[in-house]
């Protein structure tokens, strides 16, 4: 995984009125859980708001006054108005465990299905993945060249070695679908073929018309 390093500080107090002090100050509450004990901390608004709003998932190198500890992200709460991060929930990860995280989802190559006119779609943006520290990647990576319009990649394809993926194995992450102009473009061509067939049992239907009356004429004049 990437990884990103950060300095924070122990919370002195950890009641609402020290909450709203630190962020004032630019600070955001934090709970680092999953060790031996939990540590109640504080870091700065901006440095986590280029790691929260990122596409990308980390892994977070804290310095906390001297002591070292690496988390990942597992849950973040905004105000209901401004959007602004309030506080952050951390999961202390040690080498020798498995952890559960969110990575992001990219696909790489051109869809045969996309250069024949299909559009792609990705229903996943990202994927609950489970494994030590040292296995998760940095993103999951799908090569998509092969796929065609109808074609898509299920999560049970998706392979990570040291690694499982915690969604259900029939779910698509991403599949090729015929395009809206596509499907318009082909009904215009059945709705002129149609009316092509028309004129032509018209045309066949008037010219038999046509011949019946001159028979009739013709045994009148006798």
């Amino acid at each position: 995984m990437q990884t990103v390093s950060l300095s924070g500080s122990a919370r002195q107090s950890v009641g609402k009125k020290g909450a709203k002090s630190l962020r004032r100050d630019g600070r955001i509450p934090a709970v680092i859980y999953g060790g031996s004990e939990q540590t109640h901390l504080h870091l700065s608004e901006i440095d986590l708001k280029k790691i929260v709003w990122s596409p990308d998932t980390y892994l977070l190198e804290l310095d906390i006054d001297g002591t070292a500890k690496r988390c990942v992200i597992k849950d973040y709460q905004f105000h209901p108005v401004t959007d602004k991060i309030v506080h952050i929930d951390l999961l202390e990860i040690f080498d020798d465990k498995e952890v559960a995280v969110d990575l992001p989802v990219r696909a790489e190559g051109s869809a045969v299905g996309v250069v024949n006119g299909g559009v792609m779609i990705t229903n996943f943006r990202t994927l609950s993945i489970k494994g030590l520290p040292s296995a998760l990647p940095d993103r999951i990576t799908l090569n998509v060249s092969d796929l065609k319009i109808g074609d898509g990649i299920r999560v049970g394809e998706v392979l990570i070695d040291g690694c499982s993926v915690l969604q259900d194995a029939n779910d698509v992450v991403i599949s090729v679908k015929t395009s809206r102009a596509a499907m318009s473009a082909a009904t215009a061509e059945e709705g002129e073929e149609g009316e092509e067939g028309e004129e032509g049992e018209e045309g066949a239907e008037g010219a038999e018309g046509e011949a019946s009356a001159e028979k009739d004429s013709e045994g009148g004049e006798e």
